[in-house]
């Protein structure tokens, strides 16, 4: 066949939502643009274990340690079944944390900023995963079939973060009036980073168009955007608390809520490298590794030591 045959089967086969899998033919676009994907979504949920793990050791009681020590396992797991999933589009793992940790790729801006507060890991849980989990159920139907299949099981434990996040800013909306004032304070700073992290405005967005065209996603940045926002909008009314946006109002003709601009200049301050903590999770990253090195090397032994074994078991 011909490149442009392969390219009409290729189309053909992701219209009626057959699954593109690794052995597949693929354009090479495709095959990058899922690999860019899915090795930043691998790199945010590991670079996003450090603003919550920051908090492991200062929780305010021994179950709500627990539950986050939880969920920052919870995280690290997510990483490791994206990191898989991506190496099927023929790169190696080793590869792309040498990306990482070089600044060479990409994460989530969203974990640039700092957790000043205890009320921060609700906010996080409840606007920062509730953000992520409209992205993510959309990608369970993604047309790259490792991909789609990884999100599965990642969409039912962030749906679970969400509504741990929320649980526990309403203990703190319904506590003394600190507690409902840290609870405020932590909603007005993680408001608008959530909005951003849906990305750049559908006229700025240069991959969209071709990525819902092969199905890679199912929905605009500025369609995902819209849903939150509607989302947000009416659950902040059980906590009795207020969003930081003087625009925002219920559009009886549209059906949405209306909601100011964002400030662009920030995003893309922070995308290129200049967020509040940008250099710090890179530093936090890279001496993690390091210090780990002994136990990947370990842990190297023991498996050459099993094959070894299991060799002169057989013999």
């Amino acid at each position: 066949m011909n490149i442009h045959d392969l390219e009409k089967s290729f189309q053909d086969k992701i219209d009626r939502e057959i699954k593109i899998e690794p052995k597949d033919w693929m354009p090479e676009a495709y095959r990058k643009t899922n690999l860019r994907q899915i090795s930043q979504h691998a790199h945010s949920e590991i670079v996003g274990m450090l603003p919550e793990g920051n908090w492991i050791s200062r929780a305010p009681s021994l179950k709500r340690k627990a539950i986050l020590i939880a969920k920052v396992q919870d995280e690290a797991g997510h990483g490791l079944y994206l990191y898989s999933a991506a190496e099927t589009l023929g790169t190696s793992r080793d590869q792309m944390i040498e990306d990482l940790h070089s600044g060479k790729a990409k994460y989530s801006s969203i974990f640039n900023y700092p957790t000043l507060t205890w009320a921060d890991m609700g906010a996080v849980g409840w606007l920062v995963d509730g953000a992520a989990i409209l992205n993510q159920v959309m990608l369970c139907r993604t047309s790259y079939g490792p991909y789609a299949r990884a999100m599965v099981r990642i969409c039912k434990e962030e749906s679970f973060h969400q509504r741990q996040g929320f649980e526990t800013l309403l203990v703190l909306s319904k506590g003394t009036a600190e507690q409902r004032a840290m609870c405020q304070d932590a909603i007005n700073r993680w408001w608008w980073p959530s909005l951003m992290m849906f990305g750049p405005k559908d006229s700025e967005s240069t991959n969209s168009d071709q990525s819902i065209k092969w199905k890679i996603k199912r929905k605009t940045n500025d369609e995902l955007r819209q849903q939150f926002v509607d989302m947000i909008a009416e659950q902040i009314k059980l906590l009795g608390m207020t969003l930081p946006d003087k625009d925002l109002k219920w559009n009886e003709e549209r059906k949405h809520y209306d909601f100011g601009e964002i400030n662009w200049e920030e995003f893309w301050n922070v995308v290129k490298g200049n967020g509040p903590c940008n250099k710090q999770r890179l530093v936090a990253r890279n001496k993690a590794h390091d210090e780990g090195a002994w136990v990947r090397a370990a842990a190297l032994a023991y498996a050459q030591k099993r094959t070894d074994h299991k060799k002169v078991k057989v013999a």
